[in-house]
């Protein structure tokens, strides 16, 4: 009995690996796209006046744009337009899409560690004339962290999507489903063996669903 049902788990395996882990990297794509785009879009560098008194216009600094990152997070934001296009798109279509997504990660990642490394230097630069200190806040190591995220899930999208479920036709442009429609028709389908939505777009068309088709003959 045992040996009998180790096929059907097996079996069940395979289909939930042959998914190629669809919802996991599809989730965390998007979670790493959103935590870069969150994250270039908040100060990046701290303040520290030593107690010289400027810790007002610190302050105001900091409350400004100066301090972000918004590199990162206009390329995030490309990059979550790759992750929607790939949930809805088919074939070698989608394969390109998840390869611009991967670039999208890349770029992101890149511009991450750069700000990382660069910005509280530019900034401690442009205070040169003040007592103060620059440092790194929690936003720009979340920020690279994110990138990390984003390129490994970007990653495995290229390798897996020929293994993920695709969207049904179903949902394709109205103009494919009328073709459909005017082909069955053509064919002499049969009114009971016609769906409705073919009945439906026979009868805007003007036609009559019912009607014999007529004999070639004739």
């Amino acid at each position: 009995m045992a040996e009998q049902q180790r096929p059907g788990r097996g079996g069940r395996g395979g289909r939930r690996g042959g998914r190629g882990g669809f919802g996991s990297t599809v989730l965390l794509g998007l979670a790493a796209g959103t935590a870069a785009a969150v994250a270039g879009n908040q100060a990046w560098v701290s303040i520290d006046d030593r107690g010289s008194g400027d810790s007002a216009f610190a302050a105001n600094l900091a409350g400004g744009g100066d301090l972000t990152a918004p590199p990162v997070t206009a390329t995030a934001l490309v990059l979550l337009a790759t992750w929607g296009v790939v949930l809805v798109s088919r074939g070698r279509a989608r394969r390109a899409v998840a390869v611009l997504g991967l670039v999208a990660a890349l770029a992101v990642l890149g511009l991450a560690v750069a700000a990382w490394v660069t910005r509280p230097g530019e900034v401690s630069d442009d205070l040169r004339t003040l007592d103060l200190d620059t440092g790194r806040t929690l936003w720009a190591h979340v920020g690279v962290l994110a990138g990390l995220a984003a390129v490994a899930s970007s990653v495995l999208a290229v390798l897996r999507v020929p293994s993920w479920p695709e969207m049904g036709r179903r949902y394709d442009a109205p103009a494919a489903s009328a073709a459909a429609a005017v082909a069955t028709a053509a064919a002499g389908v049969p009114a009971e063996e016609q769906s409705s939505i073919d009945l439906w777009k026979a009868l805007d068309e003007g036609r009559d669903p019912t009607a014999e088709p007529a004999d070639p003959a004739d």
